[in-house]
C-alpha cells in the first residue's frame, strides 16, 4: 500500500493512493476481470463444499459484472447454487416490483437469469413499518454472521464518497439501519424518479461496520464524474465526510476503475510528482500550463527557479532553460486559438487547427440531444455558417423524456384548440388528448409514458431544434432527425448501442460525405446518452473509414454544459465577444421546454445558458491567465483521429 507525502517546499500536494487501485481501459474490461474473479470465488468454495457469501451493490457500476456473471453461468456453466448474497439498501418505502425498487433490479440484472436460489438473495425490505425496521436490521446482520460473514463485498461509490447508502457523516462502526438521504444523492436518483419531489428520502442501508468485516471489497467506479471523489477516497484523509475513504483501513480492499474515473490520481494526472518519466510533447504542455495555473503566473513568466522547486527540474534539464519551455508551450496555445473553425481561406494553415481547403467544407453537426448544438457549440455553430460553410445538423435522439407532462398537454390541447378555431375537424387529435389527459392525470411515479405522450413530448423538441436551426440560418433540408432507436425506451434507462443506431449514423456520413464532423465528447457518464451517441459515430466513422471521402474528413470533440477540456487538451478554441455570446443565449431560448426548471436539472441549479455562458467565459479566463488575448468567452474543441 502506498503512503501519501507532502511537499511543503513545492506547494503541491504529493499524495499517493492509500487503496489498491487497478485502472482498465474501460468499464468492459473491467467488469469481466472483477466477474472473473467472483467466478473463481464460487467455484473455490464449491470444490470446499462451502456456501459463497457475496455482499452485492445497485446502480448502474455494477450492470456490465451483472451481464459478465450471467454470461458465464449460461455459456461457461457457473453455477450460482452455492451463492447467498446480500444487498446493501434499499429506498425506503419501496414497493418491490416498482421500476425503481433494488429487488427488481437484481432480479432483472441477474438473480432472473441465474440458477440462484430464491431463499438465497437478500434485499433489504422497503415495505416494513417503521416500528420494526431495527428489528430487521439486527436481524440483517444476524443472518451474514451466522454464514462466517461476507467473503466479497461490491460496491459503487457516490458524488459524495457513500458506500451503500451511509452518506456523509456516517461513522465507521454505524450499523444497518434506517437513513436520510443526501439531497445530492437524491439529486443524482431524481432522473429515475421522474423529478426531485418523487424521489425518497429515506433507505435502509448495510452499515458500514459491516462492510469494513467483508473479508475482501471491490469497488467499481467508471467515468469522469466520479474521478474527483475518488481521488478524495484514495488520496484524502479517512473522514466520515467521505466514507469511502473508511476503505483505507481495510486489509484487502481494491478500488477498480476505467481510465477516466481515474484520471484525477496523482500518479495519472501529474506523473512528474511521483516519478521518473519520459517526456512527451503532452506531458510537457500539461506540466507548464499546471505549473502556471498553480503559481497565478502567465506562462512566459515562469522560470527556472519555479521549474525546480515544483518538481519539474528534470524538464529543464532535458529541454531547457524556461523561457525556451515557455515561449514553446505559450506559441502551441495561441496556435489553437482561432476565429475561423471552418479553416481561414487563402490562408497559411499550417499553425491553424484547421485546413484552409477546400475554402467550403461540408460539416455535420451531431447533438445528442436537441439542444446540445445550441448549448454547447453555438458560437462556432453559427460562425461555420456565417463563414459560407454547408452545415448539417443530426439530432441523434428525440430528447422527449426531458420534456415535462405539463408541456406535453399544452401542446396536445393547443391542436385541439386550433383545429377548433379554424374549422378542423379532427376526432382522432380530440382522442389522443383525452388519452393523453387521462394518462397523465393518473401517471405512477417513474411509469413509463404511453407512445402517444411520448411523440407529443418528441415532437415539443423537434420543433425547438427546427426554431434553433432557423434563427441560426440553416434550411430544412439540412436538419437530420436520427431518432436512434437505443433511446426510445420511454424510460430513463437505455438499450445498448446496436447495429440499427450504427447503421443511422453510418448512412447520414455517406449520405453528406462531411469534411468536418463535430460530436459530443462527453465522457462523464460512460452508461449516458451522450456517451452511447458517441460510440455510435465511433463506430459509424471507423466502418467507413476505408472511404475515399473518409480520408478529407476531421472530428472534432465538444463537452457539454456540465464540464469542458481541459486547457492543456485544447485543440482548438473559438473565441466570441459579447454580442456573439448573447445570441447563442438566443439561440439557446428556442428551447422553451428546457427552461425555468427542467425535467433533469441534475445537482448544478442553473440553466443550461447560464452554465454554458459560465463555462465558456472560464475558458477564455484560464486563456486570460495564462497571457494569451482576453475574449469575452470561448468554445472548445478537441481532435479526434480515427
Amino acid at each position: 500500500m502506498l503512503k501519501s507525502t507532502i511537499d511543503k517546499a513545492t506547494g503541491f500536494e504529493k499524495r499517493f493512493e492509500n487503496i489498491g487501485t487497478v485502472v482498465y481501459e474501460n468499464s468492459t474490461v473491467a467488469s469481466k476481470a472483477v466477474a472473473k474473479q467472483i467466478a473463481d470465488l464460487i467455484r473455490v468454495k464449491q470444490a470446499q463444499k462451502q456456501p459463497c457469501i457475496l455482499g452485492l451493490a445497485t446502480g448502474s457500476s455494477p450492470k456490465g459484472l451483472y451481464a459478465e456473471l450471467v454470461r458465464l453461468h449460461k455459456e461457461e456453466g457457473l453455477s450460482f447454487k452455492n451463492v447467498v448474497s446480500f444487498n446493501l439498501d434499499e429506498y425506503y418505502p419501496m414497493e418491490p416490483d416498482s421500476v425503481n425498487s433494488y429487488v427488481r433490479f437484481m432480479k432483472e440484472q441477474l438473480f432472473s437469469h441465474v440458477d440462484i436460489l430464491p431463499e438465497n438473495y437478500h434485499v433489504p425490505d422497503g415495505l416494513l413499518s417503521k416500528e420494526n425496521i431495527a428489528d430487521y436490521c439486527d436481524q440483517y446482520e444476524a443472518k451474514i454472521e451466522a454464514l462466517g460473514g461476507i467473503d466479497l463485498q461490491i460496491l459503487g461509490i457516490g458524488g459524495n464518497g457513500h458506500i451503500g447508502f451511509n452518506e456523509s457523516g456516517s461513522l465507521q462502526n454505524s450499523k444497518t439501519r434506517l437513513v436520510a438521504l443526501d439531497h445530492i444523492t437524491r439529486v443524482a436518483a431524481s432522473g429515475d424518479f421522474s423529478g426531485l419531489e418523487n424521489t425518497p428520502r429515506t433507505a435502509i442501508t448495510l452499515g458500514v461496520k459491516k462492510i469494513m468485516e467483508a473479508k475482501r471489497v471491490i469497488l467499481l467506479a467508471w467515468g469522469e464524474r466520479k474521478s474527483n471523489i475518488i481521488k478524495a477516497s484514495t488520496e484524502g484523509e479517512v473522514t466520515s465526510r467521505v466514507p469511502a475513504s473508511y476503505l483505507q483501513e481495510h486489509n484487502n480492499a481494491t478500488f477498480v476503475l476505467d481510465k477516466a474515473a481515474s484520471s484525477k490520481l496523482t500518479r495519472i494526472d501529474i506523473p512528474w510528482l511521483v516519478e521518473k518519466i519520459v517526456w512527451t510533447d503532452k506531458l510537457i504542455r500539461k506540466a507548464v500550463l499546471s505549473l502556471a495555473l498553480h503559481l497565478k503566473k502567465p506562462i512566459l513568466m515562469l522560470t527556472d527557479a519555479d521549474y525546480i522547486e515544483n518538481g519539474m527540474s528534470d524538464l529543464l534539464a532535458d529541454s531547457g532553460p524556461a523561457y525556451d519551455i515557455n515561449i514553446k508551450i505559450f506559441n502551441k496555445l495561441q496556435n489553437t486559438i482561432t476565429g475561423w473553425p471552418g479553416g481561414k481561406p487563402n490562408a497559411d494553415d499550417s499553425k491553424r487547427p484547421e485546413r484552409a481547403e477546400p475554402e467550403k467544407k461540408r460539416v455535420i453537426i451531431f447533438s445528442p440531444h436537441p439542444d446540445d448544438d445550441i448549448i454547447s457549440m453555438g458560437g462556432t455553430f453559427r460562425r461555420l455558417h456565417e463563414q459560407g460553410h454547408e452545415v448539417h445538423i443530426g439530432y441523434q435522439t428525440s430528447g422527449n423524456i426531458a420534456v415535462a407532462d405539463d408541456e406535453a398537454l399544452r401542446f396536445a390541447s393547443f391542436v385541439c384548440d386550433y383545429n377548433e378555431k379554424f374549422g378542423i375537424e379532427s376526432p382522432e387529435a380530440d382522442n389522443i388528448y383525452k388519452k393523453a389527459l387521462t394518462f397523465l392525470n393518473n401517471k405512477k411515479s417513474s411509469e413509463i409514458d404511453t407512445e402517444e405522450v411520448r411523440h407529443i413530448k418528441g415532437l415539443i423538441r423537434k420543433g425547438e431544434a427546427r426554431a434553433t436551426c432557423h434563427f441560426i440560418g440553416i434550411p430544412d433540408e439540412q436538419i437530420h432527425f436520427m431518432e436512434l432507436p437505443f433511446y426510445e425506451t420511454g424510460a430513463i434507462k437505455k438499450n445498448p448501442i446496436g447495429i440499427a443506431d450504427v447503421k443511422i449514423t453510418s448512412d447520414l456520413i455517406e449520405k453528406i460525405k462531411p469534411h468536418q464532423i463535430y460530436a459530443a465528447g462527453d465522457l462523464a457518464d460512460p452508461h449516458g446518452t451522450h456517451k452511447v451517441c458517441l460510440d455510435a459515430i465511433f463506430a459509424g466513422v471507423k466502418e467507413l473509414k476505408s472511404k475515399k471521402f473518409m480520408k478529407d474528413c476531421w472530428v472534432w470533440l465538444y463537452r457539454g454544459a456540465w464540464q469542458e477540456w481541459g486547457v492543456d487538451e485544447i485543440e482548438m478554441a473559438v473565441p466570441m465577444g459579447p454580442d456573439q455570446v448573447l445570441e447563442k443565449r438566443k439561440g439557446i431560448f428556442k428551447h422553451q421546454s428546457q427552461k425555468d426548471g427542467v425535467v433533469f436539472q441534475g445537482v448544478d441549479s442553473r440553466e443550461f445558458w447560464q452554465r454554458a455562458e459560465d463555462r465558456n467565459r472560464e475558458t477564455a479566463d484560464l486563456y486570460d491567465e495564462l497571457g494569451l488575448s482576453r475574449y469575452a468567452a470561448m468554445e472548445a474543441f478537441v481532435r479526434w483521429e480515427f
